[in-house]
């Protein structure tokens, strides 16, 4: 049974967020336990498939139920654009993102392709283009009405019958905020968890990071939803909110890289296990993701060196996962194929 709330008007405060995160479900163990008596069976030695074995029990632990499926995976890309963007952390302007999501609906991008080879419903979600987040190194990024407005648009953003959720972002200047959070919430110096993004060149680069040091400066020492709330942006706190719905839901969820792990790095500041449903896709070649995946106690799927971000990463992962669940389905059990067991 699905574990529900009202999607819309359920929520209206941080506090309330809180509330929620507090009674999430957690394993299924009934599930996990036909997982676990099955997969001792499969025709192979024990564990000699690795992670695909792990990803076999991972989706039967989440969405409770064996076997699991894969028959509807949809990806969620959240557009939003920020304030710091004109403090010049960006190689490229602001006007791109809303460029960019033009390019998403026309099909043109990596993760037009990337979803269609991997049977992946892919759609975007456009937060305020023409309304930037503040400049966080003045201000909040945002108030607390227009941190619940991002955040229930990304819980309205997962259907109810998901098998599989990939959340990802599009927003110039948004390894910015994602350096800002990571640095607020597990400390150290702002150049640690700040990298190149864009491709910034080296005066780009001191800039970006005077200005996640002038942010955690300002924002830092509060809770992780009011760190998120102050530095991040409404595509940061939409993919929060869709990690959580999708939880609610018993979805489990594939992470991209460094802005959205980041964006759902405050979910677990706030509640340990918050994030036991989300696997992270791939390490990005940002240098702060590895970090922040350690401080998560997270390891990436695989390491191919993309750094793009929309949900990239987590939509080629899902070839990775649909090769777990036909493993774990498809094998013949050692009585089936009438080879001698361990």
């Amino acid at each position: 049974m699905l574990w529900r709330i009202p999607l819309n008007t359920s929520i209206s405060s941080v506090a309330h967020i809180r509330t929620v995160l507090a009674a999430m479900p957690g394993e299924d163990l009934a599930a996990v336990a036909v997982w676990s008596a099955r997969e001792p069976q499969l025709t192979k030695p024990a564990g000699s498939l690795g992670r695909l074995e792990e990803l076999g029990r991972w989706l039967s632990a989440w969405q409770g139920r064996h076997p699991p499926r894969l028959d509807k995976v949809v990806a969620r890309v959240f557009a939003g654009n920020h304030g710091v963007a004109a403090l010049g952390v960006s190689a490229f302007p602001p006007e791109v993102t809303v460029q960019m999501v033009a390019n998403f609906q026309h099909g043109g991008a990596a993760i037009n392709q990337l979803c269609t080879v991997f049977g992946t419903e892919l759609d975007v979600v456009s937060l305020e283009l023409d309304r930037p987040t503040a400049d966080f190194t003045q201000m909040p990024a945002m108030t607390e009405a227009e941190f619940v407005a991002a955040f229930l648009a990304g819980m309205d953003a997962v259907p109810a019958d998901t098998d599989l959720l990939c959340i990802g972002e599009m927003g110039i200047g948004n390894t910015t905020p994602a350096a800002a959070i990571s640095c607020a919430l597990f400390g150290g110096e702002a150049a640690l968890w700040t990298g190149r993004g864009t491709g910034i060149d080296g005066a780009g680069l001191d800039r970006k990071t005077q200005v996640v040091a002038a942010g955690v400066a300002r924002h830092g020492g509060q809770a992780g939803l009011d760190i998120l709330r102050c530095l991040g942006g409404r595509e940061l706190v939409a993919m929060a909110g869709a990690t959580l719905a999708a939880r609610l839901r018993r979805v489990p969820v594939l992470l991209d890289g460094y802005v959205c792990t980041a964006a759902v790095a405050a979910l677990l500041a706030e509640c340990p296990g918050a994030l036991d449903h989300c696997v992270v896709a791939h390490a990005s070649a940002e240098p702060g993701h590895r970090r922040l995946m350690e401080a998560l106690g997270k390891t990436a799927l695989f390491d191919l060196g993309m750094r793009l971000g929309e949900a990239s990463g987590a939509a080629l992962a899902v070839g990775v996962v649909r090769a777990a669940l036909a493993c774990h389905t498809g094998m013949a059990t050692f009585a089936e194929a009438g080879v001698s067991g361990a």
